[in-house]
């Protein structure tokens, strides 16, 4: 197998990657779709239109943000610092920013309920699709791991046997998608926790993995996603501790 894989067409060829992020984008909403249907939204379609609007920009621009702050030494000495911005993104700066998009909408409107729960599972199915195409790209993106000696190291596209970190993510979020099923068959958790333990799960593993990437040190030993990552567990620790507080009466609703 040669990277990145692309498929010809005449003289004509597209990478693999593109067709499989357009493909994680149209699968996912429209699983996102069907799962909403089978369940009553607690907000209006108005109010649900403006929480998606504000999702999208804020996955959009931190996303692009922390992509182009993975480096910022290369986007700060580079020719075009708008086009750098916009062709570098990442997930991880997709998550967080819709969560803030979403956040600040439901201040704007006085939406208090919680409905991150129906896009827990079209978004793992995006994001396994889409590093399927990472993975088809080898090294020619930062999506590769480092070398490795291991016996399941890969050649991604150059010389070296690599960690297929694209392939241990997919492996991770079934794991998780598995996990969650249960979990909720079992109704253990409150509304709205589900997307909680996917964002917990999903920022710790994206912390754990930047130790085997060719990454650029942001901050000492720690880099961008990571430091993202500590943003996230930080806001959600909180918010944890906040309930355990209210619930044992420490803390009392205005």
């Amino acid at each position: 197998m040669s990277f990145p894989i692309e498929i010809s067409f005449g003289n004509f060829s597209i990478g693999l990657h593109i067709i499989f992020e357009l493909l994680a984008f149209f699968i996912g909403f429209r699983y996102y779709l069907i799962l909403s249907k089978k369940k009553l939204s607690p907000v209006t379609d108005s109010e649900n239109i403006w929480i998606l609007i504000g999702a999208t920009f804020g996955a959009f621009f931190l996303s692009r943000l922390i992509g182009a702050l993975e480096n910022p030494i290369e986007w700060f000495n580079s020719d075009n610092l708008l086009l750098y911005f916009f062709l570098n993104k990442t997930i991880v700066g997709a998550l967080l920013g819709g969560l803030i998009g979403v956040e600040c909408v439901k201040i704007m409107i006085n939406q208090k309920n919680s409905f991150g729960d129906t896009i827990v599972y079209p978004l793992i199915l995006a994001i396994i699709i889409g590093r399927i195409g990472c993975f088809s790209s080898g090294t020619s993106e930062l999506t590769y791991g480092i070398e490795t000696s291991l016996p399941w190291g890969m050649y991604l596209g150059d010389s070296l046997l690599r960690h297929p970190v694209s392939l241990y993510e997919i492996l991770f979020l079934i794991i998780l998608w598995l996990f969650l099923a249960k979990i909720k068959s079992a109704s253990i958790l409150k509304n709205g926790d589900y997307f909680k333990v996917f964002m917990i799960s999903y920022f710790i593993f994206r912390f754990l993995i930047e130790y085997i990437k060719p990454t650029y040190d942001f901050l000492g030993n720690i880099t961008t996603i990571q430091i993202t990552c500590i943003i996230v567990l930080c806001y959600y620790s909180i918010h944890f501790l906040k309930r355990t507080l209210k619930s044992k009466g420490y803390i009392t609703n205005e």
